[in-house]
């Protein structure tokens, strides 16, 4: 598994889903969801499917456990993707799925690394980004107090992933909030960005379009942000709206219904390298 392997065509034109799911803490249901969605993106022409952040498992203490099952390839739920993969003959951006084992080999002891896996249609896992950005804040809703870092231990590296359609660099929810993040991707040669996400609906009702959107505008990029939506139990409610940004910032694509569904795009690189031209941002940047 490499951070940047290589893609094996280059192209200029790609769609690309983002998935929305309402995942809690089963597994096995988690996944047939999944399975179901990404089978309709391939029906949809998709070459790339997005997922959202734990979408396998939405729920802290079977995560330690989850973990440890899916630190290699042979995990049951990597297994699927790889398998699935395959089948649908496209790539699979794997929003995050707890991993027990650092990137150097290394064991996690007590937590985990929440990991947002790239895998190719030929069942390669060719991309890993361990998530930086930890949740620990508190939010007035239900919940009330997250602390992701109880259980998931931060990551400390950037990461861009070769594909046909270029460099993707690789975020996860709370990172979206940390833009230094975003313009170190875009200096790894980043021309789409992935955000997975299970923005809290509070915060999410507030903060995610507009963050999103800045992201995209700054650094002129595509932005697929797949997100949790929806009520998985009495406490804990994830805000939806599932999107695909260009390289403008327009919002190409929504789903604006809470629940499960899926939003489908076209990334055209010929159009992200025009408005980077006309306005060569990156060049203009003096600090």
């Amino acid at each position: 598994m490499s951070d940047t392997g290589e893609a094996s065509e280059t192209v200029t034109r790609m769609k690309v889903a983002a998935i929305q799911l309402v995942s809690g803490a089963n597994i096995a249901q988690n996944l047939e969801r999944t399975v179901f969605w990404v089978k309709q993106a391939a029906a949809r022409g998709a070459g790339v499917v997005v997922l959202p952040e734990n979408f396998a498992l939405l729920e802290s203490k079977k995560g330690l456990e989850l973990g440890r099952q899916e630190a290699t390839e042979n995990g049951p739920v990597r297994r699927q993707l790889a398998k699935l993969a395959r089948e649908c003959q496209l790539w699979i951006v794997a929003g995050s799925l707890p991993c027990a084992l650092r990137p150097d080999g290394s064991e996690v002891a007590g937590r985990v690394r929440a990991v947002c896996w790239v895998i190719n249609p030929q069942g390669q896992f060719v991309g890993r980004y361990d998530k930086i950005h930890l949740f620990d804040v508190d939010v007035e809703d239900a919940f009330g107090s997250y602390r992701e870092s109880r259980y998931i231990e931060p990551g400390e590296k950037t990461v861009c992933t070769e594909t046909p359609l270029g460099r993707v660099g690789l975020s996860i929810c709370y990172d979206l909030r940390f833009p230094e993040l975003y313009r170190q991707l875009i200096a790894q040669g980043a021309s789409w960005i992935v955000v997975p996400a299970a923005f809290t609906f509070t915060t999410g009702q507030a903060h995610w379009e507009t963050l999103l959107r800045a992201r995209a505008i700054e650094n002129q990029v595509y932005i697929v942000a797949p997100n949790q939506g929806g009520k998985h139990d009495s406490r804990r409610e994830t805000y939806g709206y599932s999107m695909i940004i260009d390289p403008w910032g327009k919002v190409v694509a929504c789903h604006e219904e809470p629940g499960e569904g899926m939003v489908v795009a076209t990334m055209d690189m010929a159009k992200l390298e025009a408005i980077r031209k006309k306005m060569p941002v990156i060049q203009h940047r003096r600090l």
